[in-house]
């Protein structure tokens, strides 16, 4: 006698019992039976501390902050910000590598001289018979600031 050949699929190992599904159901599908809430309570946060890590980290920030906007601000009134018709106050007058100039109103007692001319690069000259000279050099910027003696009176 010949035995008949298998039906459906030849590589299966067992075939489930009629009216189950292959696999067991998995919690949160349909027919699967909820106990209770879906989710366990969340529990409460901790109050977050101030460490000192913490306190540190904010304070160096804030003073590096403060230094950046200290050293803008100061620089905002420099020689290199001086155009044609600026006032300037000379805050070092015994030195001739720095002589801390600095662009103030006209109508200061400070101010000691007036820019009559602003040339770019190392090699611009002023008239040497009619104004003091003033170069500064700087990486890629350089210019002369040729300066005219003033009095508010």
């Amino acid at each position: 006698m010949t035995t008949p050949p298998p039906q459906g699929n030849p590589f299966a190992q067992g075939q489930p019992p009629q009216g189950q599904a292959p696999y067991p159901q998995q919690p949160g599908e349909p027919g699967f039976p909820q106990q209770g809430a879906p989710y366990a309570p969340v529990p409460p946060q901790p109050e977050r501390k101030w460490t000192f890590k913490k306190i540190k980290n904010i304070v160096v920030a804030v003073v590096v902050a403060g230094v950046v906007v200290g050293g803008f601000i100061a620089s905002r009134d420099d020689a290199s910000t001086a155009s044609v018709g600026d006032c300037m106050s000379i805050g070092n007058p015994d030195s001739i590598t720095d002589p801390d100039l600095e662009v103030v109103d006209c109508s200061d007692s400070k101010a000691a001289y007036k820019v009559a001319e602003k040339q770019d690069g190392t090699s611009a000259n002023c008239d040497r018979t009619k104004y003091a000279e003033y170069t500064e050099t700087r990486k890629g910027d350089s210019f002369t600031l040729c300066l005219a003696e003033y009095s508010s009176k």
